[in-house]
């Protein structure tokens, strides 16, 4: 995997190498707050390039930090309505043992009566 991701950026460098040294014409660009007074063409479409990329792995961490949230959220939903489900099923069944341990000791005293 090492070595396809290193063949992977040499062909990246040299595409963008190509492109700056093909698109050599100069011209002027404006960025806003400032003036650039004259760029290669192809200089200019890697800086966009580069721009774009970082951007976008910004907004995807971003976005991937949001859906891993609410992912999570969602788990943690399930777990606690598993845990609800165990909770009412321990009830019931403590309030059954509950309930047949008092018949028993209602029906013992009757059982055992002493003649006096």
């Amino acid at each position: 995997m090492r070595y396809v991701l290193i063949v992977l950026l040499i062909i990246i460098f040299g595409y963008a190498l190509a492109l700056v040294l093909q698109n050599s014409t100069e011209l002027p660009v404006d960025l806003l707050f400032t003036q650039v007074p004259t760029m290669r063409v192809g200089l200019l479409l890697l800086l966009t390039l580069i721009l774009g990329i970082v951007v976008g792995l910004l907004l995807g961490v971003v976005l991937f930090k949001v859906f891993q949230r609410n992912w999570e959220i969602q788990r943690l939903n399930r777990e606690i309505d598993i845990l609800r489900q165990q909770q009412i099923q321990a009830a019931s069944a403590a309030a059954i043992a509950a309930q047949q341990e008092k018949s028993v000791v209602d029906v013992t005293p009757a059982q055992h009566k002493s003649p006096l």
